[in-house]
């Protein structure tokens, strides 16, 4: 039987900087991945001979700068760029607004729809800097507590602050800034995505400050474009992994964690080979790993109870497009390359559209006017397809796991060609310039991608799910139940989105305790 100190199951984002923490270290790391790749749901995959899309995470930002540094990630391949536009949002009357990572031009925008809102902007951007303040500090450590977040509450503006990002809605705190419908939905719809909820549902503003705390080559609140895709993120995370002495194996479906008197001693793969090691760190969502690999006899009743209730709430269906052309949108005509065809691009009219749409799959079905977010990143990035082709990656709300009819695998389809209708009505010419086109629902997220429920989150990220909640009060510190287990997956602190630091402070975790494991 091989054997190693650590072994990290899954080859995502956060299990590969794990790996690569330990590696560096010292430690001999193995790092198993059930797939032909590495990169799990933070990967590039050619959709058609030639044309490659970012097929589930699809735009970068939140990866911790300081691992990026650390791992030396851009001597192993990675490149990212800030999205310019930022975001540009079309309406049914062909007016549009179009956000840059420039404060005058946001301004003349803004003032298209409200001057009111042009002098408030300033104040807005303040508020969720605060936001980021107050919350980066926390992402490369172990969860703070609600007590010590209380710290933070020591004067009515204070207090006020942490009610406003922790307890209420997106579209509650938009109102509290701004009066133009086209102006609060611009900025809102990041509140939603990837999470179960409408903008009026409480804790939408902290899942908004969530996605706000991007930076990219040192400017801060941005998305991004990585080269080569989402994957190349993973590629260079893998790259700097081996550099340090991390074994990786792909098409590896650890079946099973090796458990003795309540210690894991290594892992069964599905064919039956064994590997032992010191330490066994999970990137699986909590489910999958206590549930899956691990199994509930071994676990404490009441911890598996608490498992139970950990809320998985997928929302996301990913259509992915290869075209002739670029989409020619009513608002800004034309399929020449235009600066709105280079960032990213929102299908929402106003909050209310996506209440509604949300309201549709608390019942169990599709949303018939989805929420569409897409990128066309071929635009920046020619090496995703061939000379003068394009390649468009639309994230699409709501699709609930559970229909109440049917089933994923009768609807995919026809909520692809939904999504289609609902993008058509902005840019008539999408379905002439389709040379491909394939869809991922919920039910494939979780049979091909492992996710359970197809949560990319591996789990809702509202604050009662957040910090020392993550993935359950008492367990949220990385280490699990079963003795040299941990957990180094989205599933715990810091949260979802293609972070890097539930990976980070995991490894962490396991180089505080190696020391009393030679002892031991």
């Amino acid at each position: 039987m091989a054997s190693y100190d650590a072994i990290v199951v899954g080859a995502g984002h956060n299990g590969l900087v794990a790996g690569a923490y330990l590696a560096k270290a010292g430690l001999k790391t193995l790092i198993l991945e059930r797939r032909g790749m590495v990169g799990g749901a933070c990967v590039t995959e050619e959709i058609h001979p030639g044309f490659h899309v970012s097929t589930l995470s699809y735009a970068c930002g939140l990866f911790r700068p300081e691992i990026k540094e650390e791992l030396q990630l851009a001597k192993f391949g990675l490149e990212e760029h800030v999205h310019d536009p930022a975001l540009f949002l079309p309406f049914p009357d062909r007016r549009y607004i179009l956000w840059r990572p420039e404060a005058a031009w946001n301004l003349r925008e803004v003032a298209k729809f409200s001057e009111a809102d042009a002098k408030a902007l300033s104040k807005y951007d303040a508020f969720w800097e605060e936001f980021a303040e107050m919350v980066e500090p926390t992402m490369l450590a172990p969860p703070v507590s609600l007590a010590d977040l209380a710290q933070f509450v020591t004067t009515p503006e204070a207090e006020d602050f942490i009610r406003k990002t922790l307890l209420m809605s997106v579209q509650d705190v938009l109102d509290d800034f701004f009066e133009s419908d086209e102006v609060k939905v611009s900025l809102g719809t990041s509140a939603v995505s990837g999470t179960l909820a409408g903008p009026r549902t409480p804790g939408t503003a902290f899942v908004l400050g969530h996605h706000s705390i991007g930076t990219i080559n040192g400017q801060k609140g941005v998305w991004g474009w990585a080269k080569g895709g989402m994957g190349g993120i993973t590629q260079a995370t893998a790259n700097a992994a081996r550099h340090f002495g991390a074994e990786i194996r792909t098409r590896a479906d650890v079946s099973r964690v090796l458990i003795h008197d309540g210690r894991a001693t290594g892992v069964e793969l599905e064919d039956g080979t064994t590997f032992e090691s010191k330490v066994v760190l999970s990137n699986l969502d909590p489910k999958r790993t206590f549930f899956g690999i691990v199994g509930r006899d071994h676990l404490p009743p009441e911890f598996a109870h608490a498992i139970d209730r950990y809320r998985m709430e997928p929302s996301s269906f990913k259509l992915n497009l290869a075209l002739k052309d670029l989409p020619d949108f009513s608002s800004i005509p034309g399929t020449n390359l235009q600066l709105h065809h280079r960032g990213i691009i929102d299908i929402a009219p106003d909050l209310d559209y996506l209440e509604r749409a949300y309201e549709e799959a608390v019942h169990g079905h599709w949303s018939k006017e989805p929420y569409i977010e897409m990128v066309v990143q071929s635009t920046v990035d020619p090496t995703l397809a061939p000379t003068g082709m394009h390649t468009l990656s639309a994230s699409c709300k709501f699709a609930p796991y559970d229909l109440a009819n049917e089933t994923w695998d009768t609807e995919g389809e026809k909520f692809a060609d939904a999504i289609l209708d609902s993008i058509e009505t902005y840019a008539p010419n999408v379905r002439k310039i389709i040379l491909a086109k394939t869809w991922i629902t919920p039910l494939d997220m979780e049979r091909e991608y492992g996710l359970t429920r197809g949560d990319v989150f591996h789990g809702a990220i509202f604050p009662y799910q957040m910090f020392s909640f993550r993935p359950v009060p008492g367990w949220s510190r990385y280490r699990t139940p079963i003795e040299r287990l941990y957990l180094c997956g989205a599933g715990a602190h810091p949260g979802g989105g293609v972070l890097g630091a539930p990976g980070h402070n995991a490894a962490m975790a396991v180089l505080e305790d190696w020391p009393a494991m030679q002892h031991a």
